[in-house]
């Protein structure tokens, strides 16, 4: 299994940014995906997952901001970043099981 993710960079706050996670190995589809992030000297904080059935939960932080969604023709995970804070600066990756990938950095400053 391999989890590679894309998309991120430095965004100016209330900015938007959409993130990508392909997978290899599995088919996401049928997974509950999850992303996650982490922001220096903090834990991994778990940000939004879309279950099996296509049904979605988020952060209470990230919650009428951010989206995540999947395209199982290409095999792909998103996550839609809407009105950034600071506050979501971290790196970010997605999972599945035990399986993450090597993560893009999100930085939102002015």
């Amino acid at each position: 299994v391999q989890l590679v993710e894309s998309g991120g960079g430095l965004v100016q706050p209330g900015g938007s940014l959409r993130l990508s996670c392909a997978a290899f190995g599995i088919r996401v589809s049928l997974k509950t995906m999850a992303w996650y992030r982490q922001a220096p000297g903090e834990r991994r904080e778990f940000v939004a997952h879309i279950l099996r059935g296509g049904n979605t939960e988020y952060a209470d932080s990230v919650k009428g901001r951010f989206t995540v969604s999947r395209d199982s023709a290409k095999n792909t995970v998103y996550l839609q970043m809407n009105s950034l804070k600071p506050e979501d600066t971290a790196v970010y990756r997605c999972g599945w099981s035990t399986f993450r990938g090597q993560g893009t950095q999100v930085t939102v400053s002015s």
